[in-house]
């Protein structure tokens, strides 16, 4: 019995074809799925950004100077001068560890925002070479 080669105007495509559509599929899927697209994207305000850190950042100073009255409430006062002597240094150290991860929030953010901008750029670039 013998195979012969199968013609090329039959409708079945040979392996390569079938090959390159489903990797052209998969990598428009890929491209596609990205949370952030370039048409979705909207200019946000600063506050939209910042408004988290900053009131980390509020909050964080907030407690450490309620931290310091208490602290200095356990120097001066005689009554209650346990409960003090316990609140204070907890206040202080929360207050204090609030602001230093608000404060160092805020840099990331710039540096996150910074790279936003050259993959929307390079994206645009890919999408417009490779699109056509």
């Amino acid at each position: 019995m013998e195979i012969s080669p199968k013609s090329p105007d039959e409708s079945e495509k040979s392996p390569q074809s079938k090959e390159m559509m489903t990797s052209n599929t998969a990598s428009t899927l890929c491209i596609s799925s990205r949370s952030e697209s370039v048409w979705t994207s909207t200019s946000r305000s600063k506050w939209d950004i910042y408004h988290k850190p900053v009131i980390v950042v509020s909050v964080g100073a907030g407690v450490f100077l309620f931290g310091i009255v208490i602290t200095s409430l356990s120097c001066i006062q005689i009554k209650n001068k346990k409960i003090y002597k316990m609140c204070g240094p907890a206040l202080l150290s929360l207050g204090l560890m609030l602001l230093v991860c608000g404060l160092v929030w805020i840099p990331i953010i710039r540096k996150k925002q910074k790279q936003r901008q050259k993959s929307h750029f390079l994206q645009s670039l890919r999408s417009f070479f490779f699109n056509r």
